[in-house]
């Protein structure tokens, strides 16, 4: 092309009319076949497995003189045999929700990833429960009430000083088959920072066969965990500093407290006192590594155990029938042969269970402030923990088949006790191992000591 008004130059138009001339020859024509079925022939040679019709030096590589076709452009090299090359061209990515082949093995079978692992529900014993492992119905809701709302499941954990802890609380078997909601209750919670910091662990169980059993429970753990909040100051030094006589003192109460709260707000619905309330158990951790002082307190039944050296421990302390105090004033203190199954000897190392034995009768109280005792004795124990020990702290549902079934016990213990602590999906796993004829709620609270 020129310019307008350009003249032409002599050898451009000799280019011209070399390529358009009428008499100029056909350059398509050639001696050697080149009907369609020919060329169609010919490309399938090139892009076939044998590479049969390719030209010496591969699919890739054009004969000598032939010019290479521009990067990134698609076209035919043709060679002297009439052959066509395909060029190749960069695979584009997948575009996002398209299916992509799975890659082949060397026998040519598709290779999938493997299916990702799950923690499985399982039993111990010679037949599996009756009910379901997972839930089946819903609780049914007050619309008036929906703080009253209690989930099936609540996982928590947390890691200070020497020790990590784990926590989980599941609906029974029975109450989930039933529409039931979960009376355990379980509250974890922090109190100040750094060394001085407190770790209280509360686990409730409602009575049995009460409408309101739920709901007690969580003000159990709610009120105590108030309490402990008030004075964890002073909670975190007496625990440093070894004052088992003042803990014991200070945390009966702080527990009657909260039992009169509970029959406060029992009147309040119109209620018997044993129809709104709870058993309480709770661990107080002090955050700081140096000290290795576990306390634990509480109204109730359940369980507390320790696994040392892949041993189970009995350390529920021993307590009269309630009402029954008279005979014995350090009852459900753990003083004494308040270890069940506890090796001899075990208090003299330092890791035994040991209080104040001077403590022998509850805290005074004034006349009118003075609240009516719990329908049980007040338990406390404080324990001084070894690394790799574990110690559980556990609801009616887990204590009872931990103490019936041998099975469970040492199927956790061989889970437990050659590892550090699991991961939270791990330990709910653990606590929901199954054993028939125990369908209870089950709550856990586990502490590894490093």
């Amino acid at each position: 092309m020129s310019q307008q008004g350009e003249g032409p130059a002599a050898h451009e138009d000799d280019w011209w009319r070399r390529l358009y001339d009428e008499n100029a020859r056909d350059t398509d024509r050639s001696n050697a076949a080149d009907s369609l079925d020919d060329r169609f022939d010919s490309a399938s040679d090139a892009v076939s497995s044998g590479g049969q019709g390719v030209p010496e030096g591969g699919a890739g590589t054009p004969p000598a003189g032939e010019e290479v076709p521009p990067e990134g452009r698609s076209g035919d090299a043709k060679g002297e045999s009439g052959a066509s090359t395909v060029s190749s061209t960069p695979t584009a990515p997948p575009v996002p929700g398209t299916t992509v082949a799975a890659p082949l093995s060397e026998e040519g079978n598709e290779t999938a990833p493997g299916p990702a692992l799950r923690p499985v529900i399982g039993h111990v014993g010679d037949r599996p429960p009756t009910y379901d492992a997972e839930p089946t119905a819903l609780p049914a809701t007050d619309p008036q009430e929906p703080a009253g709302i209690v989930a099936d499941t609540a996982l928590d954990g947390a890691r200070y000083g020497t020790y990590t802890l784990r926590a989980a609380s599941v609906r029974g078997d029975s109450a989930r088959f039933r529409g039931e909601p979960r009376r355990d209750a379980l509250l974890t919670a922090r109190f100040g920072t750094d060394e001085h910091a407190l770790v209280l662990v509360a686990v409730a169980t409602g009575a049995r066969a009460t409408e309101s059993a739920h709901l007690a429970a969580a003000d159990a753990c709610r009120w105590i965990g108030t309490a402990v909040g008030r004075s964890h100051a002073r909670l975190s030094e007496d625990i440093r500093a070894g004052r088992r006589g003042e803990l014991k003192s200070g945390l009966h109460r702080l527990t009657d407290r909260t039992y009169g709260k509970l029959r406060a707000r029992a009147a309040e619905l119109g209620k018997e006192p044993q129809q709104y309330t709870a058993g309480l158990r709770c661990l107080l951790l002090p955050a700081d590594p140096d000290c290795r002082t576990r306390i634990f307190f509480g109204v109730g039944a359940g369980g507390l155990f320790r696994l040392r050296e892949g041993v189970w421990q009995d350390l529920e302390p021993e307590v009269p029938a309630a009402g029954d105090l008279g005979s014995d004033p350090r009852a459900g203190s753990g003083a004494g042969g308040g270890v069940v199954s506890a090796p001899p000897g075990s208090a003299p190392d330092g890791g035994g269970l040991t209080v104040d034995p001077a403590v022998t009768t509850p805290a005074s109280f004034g006349a009118e402030a003075r609240p009516e005792p719990p329908a049980e004795p007040f338990r406390f124990r404080g324990s001084v923990a070894r690394p790799g020990d574990t110690l559980l702290l556990c609801s009616p549902g887990l204590a009872e088949p931990l103490r019936g079934e041998p099975a469970l016990a040492r199927e956790l213990a061989g889970r437990w006790a050659p590892d550090p602590a699991p991961g939270l999906v791990a330990f709910l796993a653990d606590t929901q191992l199954r054993v028939k004829g125990y369908s209870d709620d089950r709550t856990g609270v586990a502490v590894w000591e490093a």
